[in-house]
């Protein structure tokens, strides 16, 4: 079987799947409009779970559970500041997407 080739790079087929495999992961996470709306609110910085709740017009239950999604997706960060539990973007590709969705859809 022959490498991919693009402009800048050549990946082997055995390369292309482990990456195809986390790509798909990245947009799975992606795909759901609440988890979409929290990644794009958390671009701005960091927010508390309360901030997303109003942003979000949503119950505390809903945002809790699409948070622990992204945090197992490795695309959020927590930090604790008392009883506050404050949420940033981390993964720096979903960053990059959320942008280009942005220029495509938003501007």
């Amino acid at each position: 079987m022959s490498a991919v080739t693009n402009m800048t790079a050549t990946i082997e087929p055995d390369d292309l799947g482990a990456r195809a495999d986390d790509a798909a992961a990245l947009l799975k996470a992606l795909s759901h409009e609440g988890r979409l709306m929290i990644l794009c609110y958390l671009t701005t910085g960091e927010k508390s779970v309360t901030e997303l709740e109003q942003l979000l017009s949503s119950r505390q239950a809903a945002v809790s559970q699409q948070l622990a999604r992204l945090r197992a997706e490795r695309l959020v960060s927590a930090r604790r500041d008392g009883k506050a539990i404050y949420y940033s973007l981390r993964d720096p590709r979903a960053k990059r997407v959320l942008d280009l969705l942005y220029e495509l859809f938003c501007a």
